[in-house]
């Protein structure tokens, strides 16, 4: 079926196929989404400040495959660990594929690719690039509820995301209740 463009910007679309409107990436091949695990049970989690919602929202690192010059071709694993690094400062030694899926289906076309992150190591203080301001959080897995709860008491937005990686990692077994 054909669409019909609406708009489009520098990173977004908007389109139309028939009465259903929805947006798509412009500038990428897909989008990753890391759950940081360290060896003594801790999650890294990050807050940044998200416009759309004008709020601080408390997530797992993520970002776009193949939106920058020189990584157009690279792999979502290497994207994952490519972020992971600039957003929180860690790398890993293992990058465990979870899941993939859409992110908002009856929003846009986006798909993410969920992976655990193992065996990771401070490398520096993370932050992101000069255009983000990224707030890194070491999080013990036997207090994550309560730590949530009192984020969530402060106004942040927590992204659901983190749940479902989780969730994923517990299922999987690299995560041990």
């Amino acid at each position: 079926m054909s669409y019909d463009t609406l708009a489009t910007g520098s990173y977004l679309g908007l389109y139309a196929r028939g009465q259903w409107e929805y947006a798509a990436r412009t500038n990428c091949t897909g989008a990753v989404a890391i759950l940081p695990l360290t060896d003594d049970n801790q999650l890294i989690l990050v807050e940044q400040f998200r416009v759309p919602l004008q709020q601080r929202v408390i997530e797992i690192p993520a970002g776009l495959a193949g939106d920058e010059a020189g990584f157009e071709h690279e792999s979502l694993s290497d994207t994952a660990q490519r972020e992971l690094l600039e957003e929180t400062g860690y790398l890993a030694s293992e990058m465990i594929p979870l899941f993939h899926g859409p992110t908002s289906p009856g929003m846009t076309t986006e798909m993410v690719h969920f992976f655990a992150a193992t065996g990771i190591r401070r490398e520096h203080a993370g932050g992101g690039t000069e255009h983000e301001d990224i707030v890194v959080h070491q999080v013990p897995l036997s207090g994550f509820n309560g730590w949530v709860a009192d984020k969530q008491s402060e106004g942040l937005l927590i992204d659901c995301k983190i749940h479902a990686c989780l969730y994923l990692a517990y299922q999987r077994g690299i995560i041990k209740a």
